[in-house]
């Protein structure tokens, strides 16, 4: 039987989540920054259609990139060349998750809506939640956002609405982890589309040491505004 919860001290061991579905942790009615922070430094994360309560899931396996595995197909690395958008950080956060939140190709909704945005917009305020976005003739053309905690950064969407431009912020971002130090880019579950650039399944267990060892690491600063990418 799924838990509800109604204080985020009460997630349970994440090794209590459902196998079918398979991941699913807990319910609750809320979602608001203080849930969203007890969460990620256990390794959960929010997903829920609107008009749902909020479930929260920990998967097993969990996908993950680790920065120094990161593989740049070599198209993308011919394109990136061209330095076809502008790069900057945080700059217009809650715009991208609004571009995030637009219905893909054969969808009808989105599980972010309102309460999400607030959330994290909340994060963003606390300077714990980021954005990269790729820009074009002064329109933003496609990005991505996540959570930063220690020296994990937990990717939660992404969106483009040029070719490549959120594979080229993902790109970016890496690339800024790796300058900085960060050890960890939680990916939550498995695709394709990621697993090109060396995203991998690795066991929850040994995802929970790892974050463990990450979230207690020292925060390296994070820079805003345009990003200089060293890329020839």
């Amino acid at each position: 039987m799924l838990p509800w919860i109604d204080r985020p001290e009460q997630f349970p061991p994440v090794s209590h989540a459902l196998q079918e579905p398979g991941g699913l942790l807990a319910a609750s009615a809320h979602v608001t920054p203080e849930w969203l922070l007890a969460a990620y430094r256990q390794g959960i994360f929010p997903w829920f259609n609107p008009g749902q309560p909020v479930l929260w899931w920990s998967p097993d396996p969990r996908m993950v990139l680790l920065p120094e595995q990161f593989h740049l197909p070599h198209s993308l690395e011919r394109t990136l060349r061209k330095r076809p958008f502008e790069i900057r950080s945080d700059s217009a956060f809650e715009a991208v998750m609004r571009g995030c939140a637009q219905p893909r190709d054969g969808q009808v909704g989105t599980w972010i809506d309102e309460t999400m945005i607030a959330a994290y917009r909340g994060l963003h305020a606390m300077g714990l939640a980021h954005s990269i976005e790729a820009w074009a003739d002064g329109e933003l053309v496609g990005g991505l956002y996540g959570v930063a905690l220690g020296r994990a950064f937990f990717g939660e969407s992404m969106f483009a609405r040029r070719s490549d431009a959120s594979k080229i912020a993902l790109t970016h971002l890496v690339r800024r982890m790796q300058q900085t130090g960060f050890e960890l880019l939680d990916c939550q579950m498995y695709t394709s589309h990621l697993a090109r650039f060396g995203a991998q399944e690795i066991p929850r267990a040994e995802f929970g040491e790892r974050l463990a060892r990450a979230v207690a690491a020292a925060a390296p600063a994070w820079q805003t505004g345009v990003m200089h990418d060293g890329y020839a």
